[in-house]
C-alpha cells in the first residue's frame, strides 16, 4: 500500500529547473465498453419473474452437466454406479444418481413478497436484516427444475457456498425421509476466457490497428507472481463510495487530496510522471450521498401536518450532493477519461442491472459526454451496473457491490472474495436476483449469465481492500478486487494495464 505521507516532502518546494522540460502526458486509453446489461428504453414489467431462472437453469446447465458427467459417470458405491436423472422428480429413492437443477434456500429470515401480499401491500417492505442464515438450522436447502424441488442434505453441504440461484450438479440417494443425500457436489466452473485485445482486434478498420494490437497481444505475460519491477503499462484507477455530501464535511480535504493525486497537482516531476501513467478512471457507484435537505425543527414539525402528494416531499431533496460530484468530474475529466456506475445510494433505478445515470445530472461534465445516438463512447461514460467492456484489451466485468451484499447475508462467512471466486465458477454475476435482489424481469435472455470470463472482475462499496487471482480448468486466470467505499477507508485502487498487479493508495491526513 501506498501513502501520501511517503511523498510528503515534495509536497512543498521551489521550482526545480526549466518548467517546459517536466511538462507530462497521459497515454491514450484503449476501451470498448459493451452494451451487456443495457435495457431497452420500452422496458415492460407485466412478465414472471420465474422466467429468470428457468433461463438461467437452460443456459447453464449444459456446462455443469458436462462437469457432472465427467466426474460422476465413473462413481461406484457397493456395487451401484452412478446414473444420470433428466430431472428432479425422476430420483427414485435408493438408487445411486445425479441430477443439475436451481438451488433454492428456504430461510425463514429471508424476505418474502407473499408475506407483504398477505398484509395488503403493493410493495415489499424495506429490509434491513444484516443476515438471511439462522444459528437453529432452520434453513432448508432445496435443488428445483422446471419439473419440482426436492431437500438437498448431507455433511458436503456444508463446505461449500450456495445460495438461491446458482446452478449445481449433485450426486447421491434419496433417503427414507424424501429428502436427497447429497455425496459430491460439482458447479459449471469458469467459463471459456477471450483472448487479450478480441474486441479491439474485431473492431479494427486498417492494417495500422490491426498491427498495432497485434504487436501488444505479443507483449502479454502470464497472470501469475511478478517481479513488481517488471511492471512498465499504464494504469486504470478505481475508487467507489465517493458519497459527495451536503452536510458531512469530514472528508472533504481528503476528496481535495484524491482530485489533486489524479490530476497530478502539487506533486514533484518524477510523481507526477508516474501519475500520467493513469489513463481512465473508473467510478464504482455510491458517488452522492442520500442526504437529505437540512431543516430546522418548525419545518420538520409542519412537514408531519401537511399532507405529501403520493407520500414524495420536494423540500426534503437536496441538490448540494449532485453539485458537488459535478464539479469534481468537471474538474477531472479533461485531463482522465472517466467511466460510471451507479449506485444504491445514486439518481438510478434500484432494480437490476442499474441504468446509466442521466447526464442531465451532470451539467458541467456532461459535455464530455457522447451525443445521443453515438456510436462511440464519450470522454464521459456513464455506464451500467453491472458492466462489462474490454480496457486495454482485458475483458473486464464489474458492479457496485449490490451483488455481493446480498449474497453475504446467505452465509456465515465474511470471505468477500471467496463470494466473489463463487459467482465467476457459478457463471452467473448475480444469482439471488430477483429472488432477494430487486431485478428488471427479463423474459428473453438472462444477461447475469456469464458466456465469457472477465480477466478482471471488481466490486465496489465493500468494507476492506482483497485481491486475488484465480484459475480455471481451461488456464483462465481472473484478477479479482474488492474495492473499499473511499467515504470510509479513504483508498482507491490502481490497477496495471500490462500484469494486471493491483496497488492499493490510501490518502490520509495525518
Amino acid at each position: 500500500m501506498v501513502s501520501l505521507s511517503d511523498v510528503a516532502g515534495s509536497l512543498l518546494q521551489g521550482p526545480s529547473g526549466d518548467a517546459a522540460a517536466h511538462v507530462t502526458e497521459r497515454e491514450q486509453s484503449s476501451y470498448k465498453p459493451l452494451t451487456t446489461f443495457k435495457l431497452e428504453k420500452d422496458r415492460q414489467y407485466q412478465q414472471q419473474y420465474g422466467d429468470m431462472y428457468f433461463l438461467r437453469l437452460t443456459k447453464i446447465k449444459p456446462a455443469v452437466e458436462e462437469v457432472a458427467a465427467a466426474a460422476f459417470d465413473d462413481v461406484v458405491i457397493a456395487k451401484h454406479q452412478a446414473t444420470k436423472v433428466e430431472r428432479v422428480l425422476d430420483v427414485r429413492q435408493g438408487e445411486l444418481c445425479w441430477v443439475a437443477g436451481t438451488v433454492y434456500m428456504d430461510m425463514p429470515l429471508k424476505p418474502s413478497i407473499l408475506d407483504d401480499v398477505s398484509k395488503d401491500r403493493w410493495i415489499s417492505a424495506p429490509n434491513f436484516v444484516q443476515k438471511y442464515w439462522s444459528e437453529d438450522d432452520c434453513d432448508a436447502i432445496m435443488l428445483e427444475d422446471e419439473s419440482g424441488r426436492i431437500r438437498l442434505v448431507g455433511d458436503v453441504l456444508k463446505s461449500v457456498l450456495l445460495v438461491t440461484g446458482c446452478i449445481i450438479a449433485v450426486v447421491g440417494t434419496e433417503n427414507a425421509q424424501g429428502d436427497f443425500e447429497v455425496i459430491d457436489i460439482k458447479f459449471p466452473d469458469l467459463p471459456p476466457q477471450p483472448e487479450r485485445w478480441q474486441l479491439t482486434k474485431k473492431s479494427a478498420t486498417n492494417g495500422t490497428k490491426a498491427v498495432k494490437k497485434e504487436k501488444a497481444k505479443s507483449e502479454d505475460v502470464e497472470m501469475t507472481d511478478r517481479d513488481p519491477q517488471r511492471s512498465s503499462g499504464t494504469k486504470i484507477a478505481i475508487v467507489s463510495g465517493l458519497n459527495f455530501s451536503g452536510s458531512d464535511t469530514s472528508y472533504a480535504m481528503e476528496l481535495n487530496l484524491l482530485l489533486e493525486y489524479l490530476l497530478g497537482e502539487a506533486l514533484d516531476p518524477a510523481t507526477q510522471k508516474e501519475l500520467a501513467q493513469i489513463n481512465r478512471l473508473i467510478i464504482a457507484g455510491n458517488s452522492i450521498s442520500a442526504d437529505r435537505a437540512p431543516r430546522d425543527d418548525e419545518e420538520a414539525h409542519a412537514e408531519k401536518k401537511q399532507h405529501k402528494k403520493y407520500g414524495y416531499d420536494a423540500s426534503t431533496y437536496n441538490a448540494i450532493p449532485s453539485q458537488l460530484f459535478d464539479e469534481f468530474l468537471s474538474e477531472i475529466l479533461p485531463t482522465i477519461p472517466v467511466t460510471l456506475l451507479p449506485g444504491a445510494t445514486d439518481p438510478a433505478n434500484a432494480s437490476f442491472p442499474q441504468q446509466p445515470i442521466h447526464t442531465a445530472m451532470f451539467p458541467k461534465a456532461r459535455s464530455f459526454a457522447a451525443v445521443p445516438g453515438a456510436k462511440e463512447p464519450g470522454w464521459f461514460d456513464a455506464v451500467t451496473n453491472p458492466w462489462d467492456g474490454e480496457v486495454e484489451g482485458w475483458r473486464v466485468l464489474g458492479t457496485s457491490g449490490q451483488n455481493l451484499d446480498d449474497l453475504f447475508k446467505y452465509v456465515d462467512s465474511d470471505d468477500r472474495l471467496g463470494m466473489m471466486e463463487a459467482m465467476c465458477r457459478w457463471r452467473c454475476c448475480a444469482p439471488t436476483a430477483p429472488d432477494t435482489l430487486w431485478s428488471y424481469p427479463f423474459q428473453d435472455d438472462d444477461p447475469f449469465v456469464l458466456t465469457s470470463c472477465p480477466h478482471l472482475y471488481f466490486v465496489g462499496g465493500q468494507p476492506e481492500f482483497a485481491t486475488k487471482i484465480i484459475s480455471g480448468p481451461e488456464g483462465q486466470n481472473v484478477r479479482l478486487v474488492a474495492v473499499p467505499s473511499f467515504s470510509e477507508k479513504r483508498e482507491l485502487v490502481l490497477i496495471d494495464t500490462e500484469t494486471l498487479d493491483v496497488t492499493r493508495l490510501k490518502i490520509a491526513i495525518d
